[in-house]
C-alpha cells in the first residue's frame, strides 16, 4: 500500500492513459468499419486495426506533440522566466545557476544521485537528462507519425489511383504539416495559459498552483 501511496500520481495518470488508449482504439475501429462498410469492403478487428497505419498515425501525433510541449517548457524555463507564476523560477536566478544551487560535485550531497557528484561528461550528461530523454522520445515519436502518415496517405492516394509520391515529399506536404500544426499550436496555447493564469489563479493543495493566500507577484513559491 505504501508503494501504491507513493506512486499514486504516475500510476492514476498512468491508469489513465490506458484508459483512454483503449477508447480510442475501440472508438477509432467502429469508424473505421464505418468507412470501411461505405467503401464497400471487409471490416476488420481490434486487432487488425491496431496494426493499421491510420491508428498508428493518430497516436503518434499525439505523443509527439505532447513530449515537445514538455521538452520546450523544460528548456525554456531555464533562460525566460514569469513573474509571479509557479511554473517559473525566480526573476534572478535565470539559467544554468551554480554547482552549489544544483547540488553539484563537492556541493552533492550523501542522498545525490551519482552521476551528480562524479563531475566530468557523466555529470553533463546526468545535468541535461531529462531534456535529452523528453527529446528523443519526441523525434522518435514524430518519426513515427511521419512514417505512419506517409502509409495512410499513400494507401488514400493509391485507392484513389494517384501517385502517392516519396516519403520526402510527404514530410514537406501541406498533409504533414496540417496535422502536426493543428497540435502544436494547442500544446503551445495549453502552456501559455497555465504560465500566466497561475499568477492569478489558485487551486488549494496543488504543487502546480501558489498557496492561496500568496501575493500574485510572488514566484516560485512552494505550496
Amino acid at each position: 500500500m505504501k508503494t501504491l501511496r507513493d506512486n499514486g500520481l504516475f500510476l492514476v495518470f498512468f491508469a489513465l492513459f490506458l484508459l483512454s488508449l483503449a477508447g480510442q482504439a475501440a472508438a477509432g475501429v467502429a469508424l473505421f468499419n464505418e468507412q470501411q462498410t461505405a467503401a464497400g469492403l471487409e471490416k476488420v478487428s481490434i486487432w487488425q486495426y491496431l496494426a493499421t497505419s491510420s491508428f498508428a498515425v493518430d497516436v503518434a501525433e499525439n505523443w509527439q506533440s505532447e513530449f515537445l510541449q514538455f521538452l520546450l517548457l523544460i528548456v525554456a524555463s531555464v533562460w525566460f522566466v514569469q513573474k509571479g507564476s509557479p511554473e517559473s523560477k525566480k526573476v534572478g536566478r535565470r539559467g544554468l545557476e551554480t554547482d552549489k544551487d544544483q547540488l553539484l560535485g563537492q556541493h552533492a550531497t550523501a542522498a545525490s544521485p551519482s552521476w551528480a557528484r562524479a563531475g566530468g561528461w557523466r555529470t553533463l550528461v546526468y545535468s541535461n537528462s531529462l531534456a535529452l530523454v523528453m527529446g528523443t522520445i519526441f523525434l522518435l515519436s514524430w518519426l513515427a507519425q511521419s512514417i505512419a502518415g506517409f502509409s495512410a496517405f499513400a494507401e488514400q492516394q493509391l485507392a484513389n489511383l494517384q501517385d502517392p509520391g516519396t516519403w520526402g515529399e510527404y514530410v514537406l506536404s501541406p498533409e504533414f504539416w496540417a496535422r502536426t500544426l493543428q497540435n502544436w499550436q494547442s500544446e503551445f496555447l495549453a502552456v501559455a495559459s497555465m504560465v500566466i493564469l497561475a499568477v492569478y489563479l489558485r487551486q488549494r493543495g496543488s504543487p502546480e498552483s501558489k498557496p492561496v493566500g500568496a501575493a500574485h507577484t510572488e514566484t516560485d513559491v512552494e505550496g
